[in-house]
């Protein structure tokens, strides 16, 4: 028997569409809580965070702000196209997805409310190189002006307010979709944690395609992960030092934390996949949403409490619980 999910199927499960969450729950920190006991759950709110963990302990959230990256826009004949951007370049170019691709040759300006959008590179899969010209403004000024919040496709519609697609504690704009984890986070929680003698610190990593695509391959062996960039900050690595227990919230802190001890390196860029059997350096305990099925995000749930993640999904799709990025979440502790 392998030790390890090997195909899809390993990672694959039903989710009804009924469970998918469509708005973000008011307010925040009312978002339901499962709560792995290893041999039982607890149903608790994330309101009770704070008394779920330890002094002692410390959370490691992702800061990173979810930039305004989707741009609707309309081509020379009429027809409409949308511009989602991934990751700014050392070039200054950006790198995108660019819908229809095929018929957005490079060269073609495409223009929408003072920005100026010059398609370049062809790099498959509907991605492409772009320029961005915000015609003397701000370029996120800009983006504030003509962009929407870059909400997952099963999400049905825009949110009347992008805010609740940021972390209350969101700095530097540069991620194409939230940590979503971190949206639950009230500047309640965070006194309470802090009451408890529970630190906080933070990491950066830049979420990118592969929170929009789905592994495409049958066997998991052949999936190839882009490339993300991350950065542990020195006062990061100093809190850690002296934790008890590092707490990540969300996976997109996990990947950097562990980015950092897999290289070595604080800050760079990170294809880490994170799949069973998997040498935990650092996070001892993870608070997570619920991840679409057949995704990285997965292996990842699996790599850290091992099978038992699909009891969990069960008994959550059964308890009717709120899933993906406006979802409800799961406070696991890592398996030994």
């Amino acid at each position: 028997m392998t030790d390890r999910p090997e195909t899809l199927t390993d990672i694959d499960y039903h989710l009804p569409a009924e469970r998918i969450a469509q708005e973000p729950i008011e307010p925040r920190d009312a978002a339901r809580l499962l709560v792995d006991r290893g041999d039982s759950v607890e149903h608790r709110h994330i309101t009770d965070l704070p008394s779920l963990l330890h002094p002692g302990d410390l959370i490691v959230v992702n800061d990173t702000k979810v930039l305004p990256a989707r741009i609707p826009v309309r081509r020379s004949t009429g027809g409409a196209a949308e511009i989602l951007l991934l990751e700014e370049r050392d070039d200054a170019s950006w790198e995108a997805l660019a819908r229809p691709s095929k018929k957005l040759a490079p060269g073609v300006v495409l223009s929408v409310g003072g920005l100026d959008i010059e398609m370049g590179e062809d790099l498959g899969d509907g991605r492409r190189i772009v320029r961005l010209d915000p015609g003397g403004a701000d370029l996120h000024t800009r983006l504030a002006e003509v962009g929407l919040p870059p909400l997952p496709p099963y999400i049905e519609r825009q949110i009347d307010d992008p805010s609740r697609y940021q972390t209350i504690f969101a700095d530097r704009p540069l991620s194409a979709a939230a940590p979503t984890a971190g949206l639950h986070f009230t500047s309640t929680v965070i006194e309470g944690l802090a009451e408890n003698e529970i630190g906080m610190a933070t990491v950066e990593l830049a979420v990118g395609l592969d929170t929009f695509r789905p592994v495409m391959v049958e066997r998991l062996d052949d999936h190839v992960m882009h490339t993300e960039w991350y950065r542990v900050p020195d006062e990061t690595v100093a809190a850690i030092e002296h934790a008890e227990r590092v707490v990540a919230i969300g996976t997109t802190a996990v990947r950097a934390l562990e980015s950092w001890k897999d290289t070595g390196q604080q800050s760079g860029r990170s294809d880490l996949f994170i799949r069973r059997p998997y040498d935990w350096k650092i996070v001892d305990v993870l608070l997570t949403n619920f991840h679409l099925p057949q995704s990285t995000l997965l292996c990842l749930v699996d790599a850290f409490v091992g099978p038992r993640w699909r009891k969990l999904y069960e008994t959550a799709i059964a308890e009717e619980y709120r899933f993906l990025s406006f979802g409800d979440a799961m406070l696991l502790r890592r398996r030994t």
